[in-house]
């Protein structure tokens, strides 16, 4: 892996680099978001509806990499349920850097889901060391039985999930490191909401065509969200970059 920007001559990153590119700001006050997302050159975001074969090694180890840095993984349900989430597990890696850096053994997952279309047997619940926290409306069905089963049900909204109100709940709970992994419904509404902080976008080398849907979904801006470029990796041919607002 190489690094092109900031620092071109940084040849070879090591883990200790790569942990000072994508880190949080220190002492944040309030959740600080980076939402990761793996692209095909033509824009796909999946393919035949997953993401995994637009992924490559140097991409997968930074996607590991922003997991450990993280308070808490933000994820829609939809794409919770498509990518067979569950909660994480503990390894030797993630357990020193984690004790390292001072977090929590192990990230919760929050998962955002307007009509609590989690249900009780999910992996999400039934294969974690981390109860999930689902963060729904007060119309939806079912919040009981999910609380029921071990999940964190918090009601953030009447008919819809209120972001703002959602990123304040995970600040209450001091989850201010939020990785957010999509997907592009649930990133379209944090840039409606002016939440996102960082963008980590893998350029997957590869022209998939098809009727896949871009990286974000969601209403039309009045005015576009500008990004400054704070990281551009190179793996191969995958290049992984960062912007931050």
């Amino acid at each position: 892996m190489q690094t092109l920007w900031p620092d071109p001559d940084a040849y070879e990153l090591t883990d200790s680099a790569l942990e000072q590119l994508y880190d949080y700001p220190a002492e944040l006050d309030r959740p600080f978001v980076q939402v990761n997302f793996v692209s095909s050159l033509d824009g796909a975001v999946t393919v035949a509806g997953r993401s995994a074969e637009l992924s490559g090694p140097g991409d997968q180890k930074v996607f590991h990499l922003q997991r450990d840095l993280a308070d808490v993984i933000l994820v829609g349900a939809t794409t919770a349920l498509i990518e067979r989430y569950r909660g994480l597990k503990r390894n030797e890696v993630r357990a020193e850097r984690r004790e390292r850096l001072g977090l929590a053994p192990l990230p919760p997952v929050a998962v955002v889901t307007g009509k609590c279309s989690i249900t009780p047997d999910s992996l999400l619940i039934t294969d974690t060391l981390v109860p999930p926290i689902l963060f729904t409306s007060e119309a939806a069905p079912g919040k009981q039985a999910l609380t029921d089963a071990g999940a964190e049900v918090v009601v953030v909204g009447d008919e819809h999930v209120d972001l703002n109100l959602a990123l304040a709940e995970l600040g209450k709970r001091g989850l201010n490191r939020v990785n957010c992994e999509g997907g592009p419904r649930l990133f379209g509404g944090m840039i409606a909401a002016n939440l996102v902080d960082q963008l980590n976008l893998t350029l997957s080398p590869q022209l998939t065509a098809g009727d896949s849907g871009r990286i974000s979904a969601g209403p039309v801006l009045a005015e576009a969200r500008r990004m400054r470029l704070a990281a551009a990796l190179r793996d191969d041919d995958f290049l992984m970059l960062a912007y931050r607002r």
